[in-house]
């Protein structure tokens, strides 16, 4: 008899490598955006300091939340990781927000 509740590994034997694969390559091009269009807001509107991460902040959980509604509230099932994956800006989407940020508040 199968026991209800699998385990983490059990969990990961369901899931299909390839589809794992494209939503992770999917999560991360969101990811990306989302820091580029939330540094390219904080420039214009000449945000400075904490209020201009507050925004980075904003877009990260805003998008996570998105994507935590489009998956029906399962996102393990979708992503390896689940809710923290989604919630993990990443060090490069962190840079990509900086980089717009300061190019658009230059301009």
């Amino acid at each position: 008899m199968a026991t209800p509740n699998p385990s983490a590994e059990q969990a990961q034997q369901l899931l299909y490598p390839p589809n794992v694969q494209y939503n992770n390559t999917r999560l991360s091009t969101i990811k990306f955006l989302s820091a580029c269009y939330a540094g390219a807001a904080a420039g214009v509107l000449g945000l400075e300091n904490f209020i201009g991460f507050g925004l980075f902040a904003g877009a990260t959980l805003f998008m996570a939340g998105c994507l935590w509604l489009k998956s029906k509230g399962k996102p393990a099932k979708y992503v390896q990781g689940g809710v923290v994956e989604m919630l993990n800006p990443g060090q490069e989407n962190l840079f990509s927000f900086l980089l717009a940020w300061t190019l658009f508040y230059g301009v």
